[in-house]
């Protein structure tokens, strides 16, 4: 073999190991650049998480999928502050307590769709998500005798085709932005100061129907979020109705709001899918708080 032969098969290892290098740093380039990662959130499918809002208007719900030992007391919280809010309420629940359904509605709350059983959703096919949610529906309005617009899915947990599942049907899917951590039967107090310290303009606060401390710590919250000047009302009075996005952080904002940057991942919530459900710190970053 010539010199000039050995020469050439050099110098093709050495053009072929650098492609190589520069393959292998265009893939990691394109894997890890701020633009493409973004873009990649951007794409995903999210509920509402909060809404970005110029005035101090806000939203309460409660899931109901359990127990019924405080219903009526608070409905009749909300009733002597003059609020009302958005009860989520699961099929199963409904055919346990028609009673209490009727009297949500009656009080002039909402009553909304937490699924037929509380199954978990992501593990669901499109066709068994809408039969199940249709499921629902139609129980809360045999007792209501309004079909529900709104559905939240059972443990927070979703994925894209559930969303795009729900926004098929024409039902708007909504999540929270204040988790109140009841649930978890934490202290009256403690719930409080979690609420009042999360709460801000646009903010969804998530409690539950038989959390064991929700009843003692409803009614300093109401009274603590009134004195600070705000609107609580349902859901669906706070979500915009004409044309909106949702950011990277679920937060809803009309075409004309300028949203935060969708490379900026939220944590996910402590309730929910880790590996799906973003859960802000904020509704709408730079919305001002109380």
């Amino acid at each position: 073999m010539t010199k000039l032969s050995i020469a050439l098969k050099k110098h093709h290892r050495l053009v072929s190991a650098l492609a190589l290098v520069l393959a292998v740093a265009a893939i990691f380039w394109v894997v890890n650049s701020p633009a493409v990662v973004g873009a990649a959130a951007a794409e995903r499918v999210l509920p509402i998480y909060s809404v970005k809002r110029q005035d101090k208007t806000i939203a309460i719900s409660f899931d109901a999928a359990w127990g019924n030992e405080d219903t009526q007391t608070l409905i009749d919280i909300l009733n002597k502050y003059g609020v009302k809010a958005t009860f989520f309420v699961v099929g199963a629940w409904v055919d346990k307590y028609p009673e209490s359904v009727k009297a949500i509605a009656d009080a002039g709350d909402e009553v909304m769709n937490h699924s037929d059983d509380h199954a978990h959703f992501s593990k669901l096919s499109t066709e068994d998500i809408t039969a199940n949610i249709n499921a629902a529906n139609d129980k809360i309005e045999a007792v209501t005798g309004v079909r529900p617009a709104l559905f939240r899915c059972p443990y927070g947990e979703y994925d894209d085709h559930v969303i795009t599942a729900v926004k098929s049907m024409g039902m708007t899917a909504i999540q929270w932005s204040v988790d109140s951590l009841d649930w978890q039967g934490i202290s009256a107090q403690k719930i409080t100061e979690r609420v009042l310290k999360n709460v801000q303009p646009g903010s969804i606060v998530l409690f539950h129907n038989a959390a064991k401390h929700t009843p003692e710590a409803l009614p300093g919250i109401l009274e603590a979020l009134q004195k600070a000047g705000y609107n609580i009302v349902p859901i669906s009075q706070l979500i915009v109705s004409g044309d909106y996005t949702i950011d990277s952080t679920g937060c809803q904002c009309p075409v004309t709001c300028v949203s935060p940057s969708p490379a900026a991942s939220p944590a996910a919530s402590p309730a929910a899918s880790p590996a799906v459900s973003p859960t802000p710190t904020a509704a709408c970053s730079k919305t001002p708080k109380a």
